[in-house]
C-alpha cells in the first residue's frame, strides 16, 4: 500500500511527473484509508469512488501522453458539503437538504477540476456552517483524529479531520467566522481564509453573504498557497468577487529577504483573559522564534476587538435568516406533506432544521424586525466599521498580525453543546478577520508531538496573502 505519511501536494506533483507514482495509486490509497479510518472519525458524508478514480485515470493518461499538468493534478481532495458538485449530494449538513443533488459546479470546484484535482467526496459540517465543533451536523458527529474523544472544530470539521487523518491530501472549506482556521488549529493542519472577494462564492451554499469565504486546508503552507492560487480570481457569476485578484509568483516563490523585512504586530487584546495556558505558552514560543530570527516585533492595540463576537452574532444571524428563507422543503431537498401549504411549510422547516439553525434564524429575524433594526443590526454594522478601522490603523505600523487561532486546544465532545455562548467563544479570535474582510491563516505550532495541536494565526493586509503565506513558509522551512 502507498505510504501517505509526509506526502504533500508539491511532493506528489514531483513523483507523478517522474512516473514514480500514479494518480490512480494515490487515489486508491486515500480511498483505502477512508474505508479503514472513517468509521471512527466520521469525516465524510459521501464518498464518490467511481468518479475519483475516473479523474485520476485522466491525469495518468495526460502524463503518459506528455501533456503538461499543473501543480494540483492528481491531488486527492475533500470538499465541504456546502460546495456544489454537479450530480453529487449537497446537504450543507442539514436534513432539509438530505435529498438534494447539485445541478452545477461551484466556481472553485470548476477551477480545481480544470487543473486536474481528484475529488474523493463531501465532508461533514455543522448544519449550514453554524457551529464550532461539527456536533451540529444533521447526520453524524465528526471526531478529532488526534483524540477521538474530542471535537475537530467547526464548522468545516470534516474537511480538517480528513486532511489530518490522511483521508485527503487537501480539502476546501468555508470560513464565516473562523470555520476553516479553528478546525485547522484543533486538527493540526494549515487552514486559510482569503481576502473577502479573492475567491468566488458562486456555488457555495450561503450562510452569511458578507462574511463567507472559501479557502483551503492543507498539510503545509506551501500546499495552501498552491491551492489558493488555483481557486483565486474574479468571477462574473459572483457580484462580490473583486476584479483585482491577480496573484503573481510571489505566492509560491516568496522572496525571504522581503519576508524578513516584515514587521509583526502582536495585538495585546488577543492574549487576554480566557486564553488557555498551554496555548499561551505555545504563542510565546512562536514570538520568540520570530524575534530570534531577526524580525521586528511590535505591540499594537485594537480596542474594538472585544466587540467582535457581539457584532458577529447580530450580523451573521441576520444574513443567515435571510439566506435560509429559501429552504422550505418545496423548492429544494426533501418535502414533507402537510394538510395545506402553510402546514407543509412549517412542518418542513420544523423537522428539517436543527436547534442551532433555528436559534440563529429566530435571532436574525428578531434583529431585522421593525422597531429593532436600528437598535441592533444598524448599530452592529457601525461597530463592525470600528473593528475594520482598528485593523487599518494597526496595518499603518505593522505588516502582519500574529495571534492564537483558538483560545483553547480541542475540547471534549459534548462539553459545550448545552452552552451556546461558551461554544461561540471558540471563535472569538478568528471572527474579527471576517468582519474586516482580511486574509488570515492557521499554522500548526511545531514540536507538539504526542500533545493536542495548537495553531497560531497570521492576519495580513487586504490582498496581501503573499505576506502571510511567505511568513508561514519561512517558519516551516526553518
Amino acid at each position: 500500500m502507498t505510504d501517505l505519511r509526509g506526502l504533500t501536494i508539491k511532493k506528489l506533483g514531483d513523483k507523478l511527473r517522474k512516473r514514480e507514482m500514479s494518480a490512480v495509486e494515490v487515489a486508491k490509497a486515500h480511498l483505502d484509508t477512508i474505508r479503514g479510518e472513517d468509521k471512527e472519525i466520521g469525516a465524510y458524508l459521501s464518498v464518490n469512488e467511481e468518479s475519483a478514480l475516473r479523474q485520476a485515470e485522466q491525469v495518468d493518461a495526460d502524463i503518459r501522453d506528455g501533456k503538461e499538468v499543473g501543480p494540483v493534478a492528481g491531488v486527492p481532495m475533500a470538499l465541504k458539503d456546502n460546495l456544489l458538485v454537479a450530480g453529487q449530494p449537497a446537504t450543507a449538513g442539514s436534513k432539509i437538504l438530505r435529498d438534494y443533488t447539485a445541478s452545477y459546479n461551484a466556481t472553485a470546484v470548476d477551477k480545481l477540476s480544470a487543473a486536474g484535482a481528484v475529488f474523493l467526496g463531501k465532508t461533514n459540517m455543522d448544519e449550514f456552517a453554524m457551529g464550532s465543533s461539527t456536533e451540529n451536523s444533521g447526520f453524524q458527529t465528526t471526531r478529532n483524529p488526534h483524540d477521538l474523544t474530542r471535537v475537530p472544530g467547526g464548522s468545516s470539521g470534516g474537511s480538517a479531520a480528513a486532511v489530518a487523518a490522511d483521508m485527503a491530501l487537501a480539502a476546501l472549506g468555508s470560513d464565516t467566522g473562523g470555520s476553516i482556521r479553528q478546525p485547522a488549529a484543533f486538527c493540526g493542519v494549515v487552514g486559510m481564509k482569503p481576502t473577502y472577494g479573492a475567491v468566488s462564492r458562486y456555488g457555495l451554499i450561503a450562510m452569511a453573504s458578507s462574511l463567507d469565504q472559501i479557502g483551503p486546508f492543507a498539510k503545509t503552507v506551501e500546499d495552501a498557497a498552491i491551492l489558493f492560487r488555483t481557486i483565486a480570481g474574479h468571477d462574473d457569476l459572483d457580484a462580490t468577487s473583486s476584479p483585482d485578484t491577480e496573484y503573481g509568483r510571489e505566492l509560491l516563490e516568496p522572496d525571504y529577504e522581503k519576508i524578513k523585512a516584515l514587521t509583526i504586530g502582536i495585538p495585546e487584546e488577543y492574549f487576554g483573559e480566557g486564553l488557555d495556558s498551554e496555548v499561551a505558552d505555545a504563542m510565546a514560543s512562536i514570538i520568540s522564534f520570530f524575534r530570534a530570527k531577526g524580525f521586528r516585533i511590535k505591540q499594537v492595540n485594537m480596542p474594538s476587538t472585544s466587540y467582535g463576537l457581539s457584532v458577529y452574532y447580530i450580523v451573521m444571524p441576520a444574513e443567515a435568516s435571510t439566506n435560509l428563507a429559501r429552504y422550505d422543503g418545496i423548492r429544494y431537498g426533501t418535502r414533507g406533506e402537510g394538510r395545506a401549504l402553510r402546514d407543509t411549510y412549517f412542518e418542513n422547516r420544523g423537522e428539517g432544521f436543527g436547534p442551532e439553525v433555528k436559534r440563529r434564524i429566530i435571532l436574525g429575524t428578531f434583529v431585522l424586525s421593525a422597531g429593532y433594526y436600528d437598535a441592533y443590526y444598524l448599530k452592529a454594522q457601525k461597530v463592525r466599521a470600528l473593528v475594520k478601522r482598528d485593523f487599518e490603523e494597526a496595518f499603518k505600523d505593522v505588516d502582519v498580525l500574529l495571534t492564537p487561532t483558538a483560545p483553547t486546544v480541542a475540547f471534549k465532545l459534548g462539553e459545550k453543546v448545552q452552552n451556546p455562548l461558551q461554544m461561540y467563544m471558540s471563535d472569538v479570535l478568528t471572527i474579527p478577520a471576517n468582519l474586516a474582510g482580511i486574509p488570515a491563516i492557521n499554522i500548526p505550532v511545531r514540536g507538539r508531538e504526542g500533545k493536542l495541536p495548537v495553531g497560531f494565526q497570521l492576519m495580513g493586509k487586504p490582498w496581501r496573502e503573499a505576506d502571510i503565506l511567505g511568513l508561514g513558509m519561512f517558519y516551516e522551512n526553518c
